[in-house]
């Protein structure tokens, strides 16, 4: 094992960023790949095993490029950009930060985080109906919901439809209190909020009242054609085999549909089979439909969420194991 000492240079205005508060980033570098890293007027020297000094190296050198790109470095970038180094793929985080889709009514810029998104993003983009699989935090409904608002103010669709079923286990909406309206928007409030935060809630009054924007529970979508339209079905995991099918064959010209489930969370009866599993054996092999799987990897929620769903996949994996019983001698 021979010692190396790498040396480079950050500029001074970015070491704050890169480095984090209290050199929070440098310390997890240094625990992560076992170096020392010394900072001083704006070079830096990485002390340690040459392999892993210099994967130290080209980590701070994609944090570096993306704080000169004018983004905030987050510890979700920083563990992102560490695991992309051991696959020898960190160039790819600068190469998503290229990836703009829109802005929120803050100014803030809404971009693919990782390469399932950006990969997810572009299906999206080029195909006429995306499914985007994957556990929650990956950014699923809410990338869709920024495609399709883009789509719609650059007048690629004349509206935008937004479903999911409107009840875990059945939709039976009897015994909530209130109009159907309000026994159907608390399923529906995910999508009202991200609507709201892209688009601002006054843009989605106005364009609401005039039915260019349309929030329902997938069963009003029985016996519609839906033409030049950006369609996302939410939470497609509890749609029933004949949900599913009715919603795909809804389709109409010149619309493009995101379809959204995770397989881990389903609501329906125990012995009951999720449309969105069937759904995607049965349209996997057609053209103009991809299926996009994001995983553990791409959740950009607080890094303990990414632990958490990275657990229960390690979990769920050892479960669905069968069994070896041994036989009596």
């Amino acid at each position: 094992m021979s010692l190396a000492e790498l040396m480079m240079e950050i500029p001074a205005e970015h070491e704050k960023n890169v480095f984090g508060q209290f050199d929070a980033y440098a310390k997890k570098l240094e625990r992560t790949f076992h170096t020392t890293l010394i900072i001083r007027d704006g070079k830096i020297k990485i002390v340690g095993e040459n392999v892993q000094a210099e994967k130290v190296r080209r980590v701070l050198k994609q944090l570096c490029e993306l704080s000169m790109r004018g983004n905030h470095i987050t510890e979700q970038q920083v563990d992102y950009a560490i695991s992309l180094v051991y696959e020898n793929q960190e160039a790819g985080i600068v190469e998503i930060d290229r990836e703009l889709i829109c802005h929120t009514l803050q100014g803030k810029p809404i971009k693919p985080k990782t390469l399932g998104q950006k990969r997810y993003v572009d299906a999206i983009r080029d195909g006429m109906i995306t499914f985007g699989l994957g556990p929650a935090g990956t950014g699923k409904t809410y990338l869709a919901m920024a495609m399709a608002i883009t789509a719609f103010k650059s007048n690629e669709v004349s509206r935008i439809i937004l479903t999911r079923p409107a009840i875990e286990a059945g939709e039976k909406l009897g015994f909530l209190p209130g109009d159907l309206q309000s026994k159907i928007d608390p399923y529906l409030r995910p999508l009202y909020d991200a609507l709201y935060q892209i688009m601002g809630a006054e843009s989605f009054i106005k364009n609401s009242e005039k039915g260019l924007i349309e929030v329902a529970p997938l069963a009003y979508m029985r016996g519609r054609t839906l033409d030049n339209a950006f369609i996302i079905l939410d939470e497609a995991q509890n749609t029933t085999p004949a949900q599913m099918k009715m919603f795909l064959t809804r389709i109409g010209f010149g619309s493009k549909v995101v379809i959204t489930g995770d397989a881990t969370q389903k609501d329906l009866p125990a012995q009951m089979v999720s449309g969105l599993d069937v759904a995607v054996k049965v349209v996997k092999d057609i053209d103009d439909i991809t299926v996009c799987t994001l995983t553990s990897k791409d959740v950009v929620r607080h890094p303990l969420v990414q632990k958490i769903v990275k657990a229960y996949e390690e979990y769920e994996k050892k479960s669905s194991k069968p069994k070896t019983v041994k036989r009596r001698k």
